[in-house]
């Protein structure tokens, strides 16, 4: 289980509940397939993708699994049957079909082809951390971990989360190569965005790149600032930090994913939970060191 995107949020409360009630009360919004009407539904599922938990406790740190369904049924498809439809009630009728009427067709195809419609699931991953006041949601889109911490504050009443950085970071990460002032821990990879402080403003996305060469420095000197810079952190990981600091293209080097080595690949639960406790420890520790580099504990 090695996540591969970070949004990163601080709990400003303790959180009151035992894994027991956790279970108990994901357990009422546990996922269930769609209906036949249904264009999609939404509930936890078991973080194994098999079994009745919904619930993986290592370390202090809990593993959830949030899954999603969806109904897939392409406009197209939609579009083409109501086109001809509407060809063939105008050739019947010599009168045009109104917006109105066309929009209440749409709907009854829809209706009846929903039922024929494939599935798909998908699955958004996370683990809360109380000791360490910290939820992490492997997602890239703010969608996908806000319906996350939604679904998650649904079943337990109160989620009091706010993201890791409420500003932007993107003056430091700047500093890093106008300065050459990036963290003795942090390699600056070769990889980055850049974009002009204007709302509409220039963006200039490079990729192996000498970040430190004449032609960045003379983007930094005309005003731009870095968005997106790719790094390495501490011979443990890779990733695209971004302004929010949100983490992009998260991955493990094999110095980490290596320690689990010994496990047979035929225990799967065993590696699931010992790939899980490691990169969860580092994921805590990567969070605890952003709040170092940026300072962010004075935000709490």
């Amino acid at each position: 289980m090695w996540f591969k995107n970070l949004k990163l949020y601080t709990l400003t409360q303790d959180i009151d509940i035992t894994e027991e009630d956790l279970e108990d009360k994901l357990g009422e919004f546990k996922f269930r397939p769609c209906g036949s009407q249904e264009l999609a539904t939404m509930g936890w599922g078991s973080p194994f993708n098999q079994g009745k938990t919904l619930i993986h406790a290592t370390a202090g740190r809990i593993w959830l699994t949030l899954k999603k369904q969806e109904r897939i049924l392409p406009a197209t498809v939609v579009n083409a049957e109501l086109a001809d439809k509407v060809a063939q009630i105008e050739a019947e009728t010599g009168s045009s079909v109104g917006k109105k009427a066309q929009q209440d067709m749409k709907q009854e195809i829809i209706q009846r082809l929903l039922p024929q419609a494939f599935t798909k699931n998908s699955f958004t991953h996370g683990f809360i951390s109380t000791k360490d006041n910290l939820v992490a949601v492997d997602s890239s889109a703010d969608g996908k971990a806000e319906a996350f911490l939604a679904m998650l504050r649904k079943a337990i009443g109160s989620l009091p989360v706010v993201p890791i950085a409420r500003q932007s970071v993107q003056n430091e990460l700047t500093s890093w190569l106008k300065d050459d002032s990036a963290p003795n821990d942090i390699v600056v990879l070769e990889e980055a965005e850049l974009k002009a402080l204007e709302e509409d403003g220039a963006i200039v996305r490079v990729k192996n790149q000498d970040l430190y060469s004449d032609e960045i420095a003379n983007h930094l000197e005309a005003g731009k600032s870095v968005q997106k810079i790719a790094v390495e952190w501490s011979e443990t990981l890779t990733a695209v930090i971004q302004e929010d600091l949100s983490i992009k293209r998260l991955k493990f080097t094999d110095v980490i994913k290596e320690q689990n080595d010994d496990i047979p690949k035929d225990q799967m639960e065993a590696r699931l939970d010992a790939n899980f406790a490691l990169m969860s420890g580092e994921v805590v520790r990567l969070a605890e060191r952003l709040k170092e580099m940026f300072n962010l504990s004075k935000e709490e």
